[in-house]
């Protein structure tokens, strides 16, 4: 799978920058890659844990010390099948999203020359 930029994780996340730095800094579990550029990039599993770190932080209350004991303890819980099975849940919709992204790009690409407007056809003939 490709490896999402900060600006497209925080598109998909809803939420800014930031706050993604942020939690990259207040928590051990999260740690995205840098590229060559030193440009942050984040992998399925890393938008997965966001998503979850998201959750459990904005939609539960959860603070940031709080949400990190939480996601250790998940990663141990004896209830792996579900988990796998709620990973791979949010897999298919990081997916979803990468795949819609792009057919939004070509269709952006490939719209810019029909929108041009009318050609001008006229020949030399018309013109006289």
């Amino acid at each position: 799978m490709a490896r999402l930029s900060i600006g497209e994780a925080e598109e998909l996340l809803g939420l800014p920058a930031s706050t993604l730095r942020h939690w990259e800094k207040a928590l051990s579990v999260l740690g995205p890659r840098k590229d060559g550029f030193g440009r942050r990039v984040y992998s399925e599993a890393e938008l997965r844990l966001l998503f979850r770190i998201k959750y459990l932080s904005q939609e539960r209350g959860f603070g940031l010390k709080e949400t990190e004991a939480e996601i250790l303890a998940e990663l141990g819980a004896p209830r792996a099948e579900a988990r796998a099975l709620l990973s791979e849940i949010r897999g298919d919709f990081i997916g979803l999203w990468l795949a819609n992204r792009d057919s939004k790009r070509r269709l952006e690409g490939g719209s810019k020359s029909s929108d041009q407007g009318p050609r001008n056809t006229k020949t030399a003939k018309d013109a006289s």
